[in-house]
Order: structure tokens, then sequence, then C-alpha cells
């Protein structure tokens, strides 16, 4: 072979290792939107914990996989009217007793999410999982279980449990709407 021919297949060579390059980072990029669209908040969030991006996205890639692989289903009507009732008590409860009444609703929310198929054994578990669906939600479900948590300690003050109320009442309304 000459030279010509040996420079035009290490030019070829190159030039693919570069376009080779070039759709992988594009691949990348559209991940990483798609990611930041499809978790919002919630991807900034587990970036900052996991320390890297790319550890990060093979996080969130492996609980949108976990939950596709449940069987997440609506509410019936029954049901939904029912937890609906028992939603419009426990927030009326609040006013005599507040704490009792958050964590009366952390525990209709939990009770919410095992009816449509989330599994609820651990609270991490349950808010990654509920970051899939309902990622406008989760940093606020992630505060109020924290208020929760005050409140079973005797710490949380009154317009703390407040708020918590409030962000469970979103994320139990949104969970009894998603079809």
């Amino acid at each position: 072979m000459d030279n010509p021919t040996n420079a035009l297949i290490i030019a070829v060579a190159i030039a693919a290792l570069i376009v080779a390059v070039v759709a992988w980072l594009m691949f990348r990029n559209r991940r990483t939107e798609a990611l930041r669209r499809q978790f919002g908040p919630e991807y900034d969030e587990t970036v900052r914990a996991a320390g890297r991006r790319a550890a990060a996205e093979a996080d969130l890639l492996a609980r949108t996989k976990r939950v596709k692989a449940l069987e997440i289903h609506p509410l019936t009507t029954t049901d939904r009217d029912r937890f609906a009732e028992r939603w419009r008590a426990t927030q009326a409860s609040f006013v005599d007793n507040p704490a009792q009444a958050v964590g009366e609703a952390s525990a209709l929310v939990d009770e919410v999410m095992r009816a449509r198929g989330y599994p609820v054994a651990d609270f991490e578990h349950r808010a990654a999982d509920i970051s899939v669906d309902h990622p406008r939600f989760v940093q606020n479900y992630r505060e109020a279980h924290a208020i929760a948590l005050a409140a079973q300690r005797g710490t949380a003050r009154t317009e703390d449990l407040r708020r918590a109320t409030i962000h469970y009442r979103d994320l139990f309304e949104d969970l009894l709407e998603a079809a």
C-alpha cells in the first residue's frame, strides 16, 4: 500500500470516530433533556445527591424501568370516593389535632399508593417511585414526610404541620385522579 491509501484509511477512520463521538454526545444530551423534562426539579436533586450526572441518570432510568414493571392502575370510582371521604375527615381533624391529622394524611397517601399498585415498604423507595409519574410532587412529599417525623417527635410547629397537610393533599389528589 502506498502512503496516499494509508492516509485515506486513517482519515476515514478518524472521521468515523468523530461521527461516533458526536452521535454519542447527541444521544446523551437528548437523554439528559428528556430526563430533565420528565423529572423536573427531581433531576437536579438526584444529580446533587449522586454527585455525578451519569450516576444520577442511571438512577432515574432505573426508577423508570422499575415503575414500568409495576402494575400501577387507577382507582375504582368506589375506592376514589371512599378515599376522598377519608381525606375530608382527616383534613377536618386538623383543627383539633394537627399532628395527628398529618400522621393520618401520611398513612392515607400510603394507602392510596398501595391501592394503585405502588410498593410502600420504605419511604425512599416510595418517593423514588412517585418521582417517575408524579415528579411535580416528590420534593413536597419528602418535605411533608420530614415534618410528619418531626410531629412524631413533638417538634413540629403548627405552620409546618399545615404545610405538610397541603403537600400531602396535593399528592393525594394527583394520585386519586391519575388514570
